[in-house]
């Protein structure tokens, strides 16, 4: 299983890497005119690389991966709901700037899991790698929300233009989907403190266990 774990780790490092080398290089080559356009750029990469992502519930289910299964649902969940629900259906909000920045924000934040990830199944720890990936995501996770939540509310009013996801329902109802997606919105930040508490509860005992590790060798 750690072969395999290695594999699946070692794809996504090269997925991300992939993306946020190809996003920094097309920044200081076009400058803004790079971020209207890099969901065309890089976005078949990134839905290939959060669909894959999904096996980590698989992992954790089975045991395979040791963590909790709600929070890294919520993670995962979110995700997948910002990229394929909202910004995949509609080309409007493609090329909107707030997309790049979340694109860079996740990328950012996924290097740094996946290579500290695959190091630690072949059991190699640096400590400056092992602080970084328990520490970055205090910073870039609100971030990352923020960034959803506003890639969402641009969303809307296209959402209420076009009518994507809303349909009429037998018995005179309805689904409305811009009340749909508001809801969403408050259920965002409720995830986000939940899965905060999880990832700062994991930072210390990961960053206890090391300095313990450390002080035996």
């Amino acid at each position: 299983m750690n072969t395999y774990l290695f594999i699946y780790y070692l794809i996504q490092f090269c997925g991300h890497s992939w993306i946020f080398t190809n996003m920094t290089v097309r920044f200081f080559s076009f400058g803004k005119d790079s971020m209207v356009d890099t969901f065309y750029a890089i976005g078949l990469v990134m839905r290939l690389c959060q669909s894959l992502s999904l096996l980590e519930l698989v992992h954790i289910y089975v045991g395979i991966e040791s963590d909790r299964l709600l929070p890294r649902f919520l993670q995962l969940t979110e995700r997948i709901i910002i990229l394929f629900v909202v910004i995949t259906s509609q080309d409007e909000v493609q090329g909107k700037y707030v997309v790049c920045v979340l694109f860079f924000l996740w990328n950012l934040l996924d290097v740094v899991r996946y290579t500290y990830s695959m190091l630690s199944v072949v059991r190699i720890y640096y400590h400056i790698l092992t602080w970084l990936s328990q520490t970055l995501w205090m910073f870039i996770y609100p971030l990352c929300v923020l960034a959803e939540a506003f890639v969402s509310y641009q969303s809307l009013p296209y959402f209420e233009t076009f009518g994507t996801y809303s349909t009429k329902l037998p018995f005179d109802l309805s689904i409305y989907f811009p009340y749909v997606l508001k809801i969403y919105l408050v259920v965002l930040f409720v995830g986000m403190y939940f899965t905060y508490d999880h990832l700062y509860s994991e930072r210390k005992n990961i960053l206890k266990t090391f300095h313990v590790k450390e002080k035996k060798n």
